[in-house]
């Protein structure tokens, strides 16, 4: 048995959507789809997600949607005409929103996470509609009644153990089955979202919920590349990669996957394969627990920017006990979470994503009351490059390699921090060369393999 889960892209238009139903039927082991809201159709489009997000957040101002509950509307309409289906479908969607818009608005978290789900929720009912058209038995799958559940956490949802036993009852089922991807239902019947992206980790967990043999995720590529192919023309295509090598990729800037989903993929041991819509035939990048050495230490280059260091210096910092823990707790108390730290005997640098200046201005206030630190100053504008490869552990000289590309080319260091598994090396650098960086690596660990 497999899960396919099928991105915005592969589900923007009728012609998109056709063509995700012939995959699907191509294949009688695709048993359990998993289906995001439709995306962008050409590159100036907007979201249905997006859209969604316009209408809940025009409700809450004023309560006049009119013309934005019109928009979603119609994008479902378009669709259902292009593939020649029933109105009533159209219907169906329709109500489903204005029950939604019905909703109490007093927390208005809980009011968003409602409307953003529906753009998933009835892509999966018009796929599921299309498909019976075809001749195939398809069902509808609603994540309450599966026994999807998530923490209450909205917009941030996480999978509750629980779920697990309750979907496994999903391959029993006839026919296709098609789930909306992106939200759970909490103990108490409340709705909530995974984090934007999320489809990935419904897909994630619905395959290791029934123990599918692959779980495929099809987008818009042939594969994982090893850099950003906005960056790098015709980057080098990676056939296989771990589980790890890819939660560090998309963690330092590979949006082709979300981070999060392989957490239950890897739990369960399920092989994942990341496929094209547009070319069902490539053969995709896969996503094992291990794979077989190269002579290529480096499996890809990733970068991101919007992050900021907090460097604190005092002097015998390594001989105070706690110092570390104080340090976490201010930022704890402030709501965020930290992504590198660096340090020194006497020195210590805590790397996150950028945060406002009133908050910048409360932590260097309790930093320099609690910890008596001698000195502190918050560098923004930061870009995060990482290169990352299960070769490195064996490979001697990888650091020294990159640091001279990147000196090559006039690129300074801020920091560099290698994590203790030795699959990924990070290195802190001005957020306006983060291009140049990321060119410079690539010509030094594949340019010439």
């Amino acid at each position: 048995m497999k899960v396919a889960k099928f991105g915005g892209t592969s589900l923007a238009s009728a012609h998109q959507i056709r063509k995700v139903c012939h995959i699907i039927t191509g294949d009688p082991e695709r048993k359990i789809i998993v289906v995001s809201a439709p995306g962008k159709r050409f590159k100036e489009d907007i979201k249905v997600t997006d859209l969604l997000i316009a209408l809940a957040s025009k409700f809450l101002k004023d309560g006049q949607v009119k013309e934005e509950l019109n928009d979603v509307v119609v994008r479902y309409r378009e669709i259902a005409e292009g593939l020649e289906l029933p109105e009533h479908i159209v219907y169906v969607i329709e109500e489903d929103l204005k029950k939604r818009l019905a909703q109490d608005t007093t927390n208005q978290k809980k009011f968003m996470d409602s409307l953003k789900a529906s753009g998933e929720d009835n892509c999966a009912k018009l796929v599921a509609e299309y498909l019976r058209t075809m001749g195939y038995e398809a069902h509808y799958i609603n994540p309450r009644e599966a026994g999807l559940l998530v923490s209450n956490e909205y917009s941030n949802g996480q999978v509750l153990p629980e779920s697990y036993e309750r979907l496994k009852k999903l391959k029993n089922y006839s026919g296709i089955l098609i789930f909306p991807g992106f939200f759970g239902y909490t103990i108490d019947g409340d709705l909530v979202t995974f984090p934007r992206g999320g489809s990935d980790i419904t897909g994630s967990i619905l395959a290791a919920a029934v123990k599918a043999d692959l779980y495929e995720n099809f987008t818009d590529v042939d594969s994982v590349f090893s850099v950003n192919p906005n960056i790098v023309e015709n980057p080098k295509e990676i056939k296989k990669l771990t589980y790890t090598e890819m939660r560090e990729l998309s963690y330092a800037g590979f949006s082709v996957f979300h981070d999060e989903a392989l957490v239950p993929a890897f739990q369960a041991k399920i092989p994942v394969c990341i496929k094209n819509t547009n070319n069902p035939n490539a053969p995709g990048t896969l996503i094992v627990a291990e794979r077989e050495t190269t002579d290529q230490p480096v499996s890809g280059i990733a970068c991101d920017v919007g992050f900021c260091s907090i460097n604190i210096s005092k002097y015998l910092m390594n001989r105070e006990v706690g110092f570390g823990r104080k340090l976490l707790q201010i930022l704890e108390d402030e709501g965020l979470s930290y992504e590198h730290t660096p340090s020194g005997i006497d020195n210590i640098s805590v790397v996150l994503r950028e945060f406002d200046k009133e908050t910048e201005k409360r932590i260097v206030e309790r930093i320099q009351a609690e910890l008596k630190v001698d000195d502190i100053y918050i560098q923004h504008d930061l870009a995060l490059v990482m290169i990352v490869g299960e070769g490195m552990r064996r490979s001697v000289g990888i650091t020294a390699r990159a640091a001279k590309a990147l000196a090559n080319v006039n690129v300074n260091l801020e920091m560099i921090n290698q994590g203790s598994s030795e699959v990924s090396i990070m290195f802190g650098i001005k957020a306006n060369d983060a291009d140049k960086a990321v060119i410079a690596l690539y010509e030094e660990f594949f340019k010439n393999q």
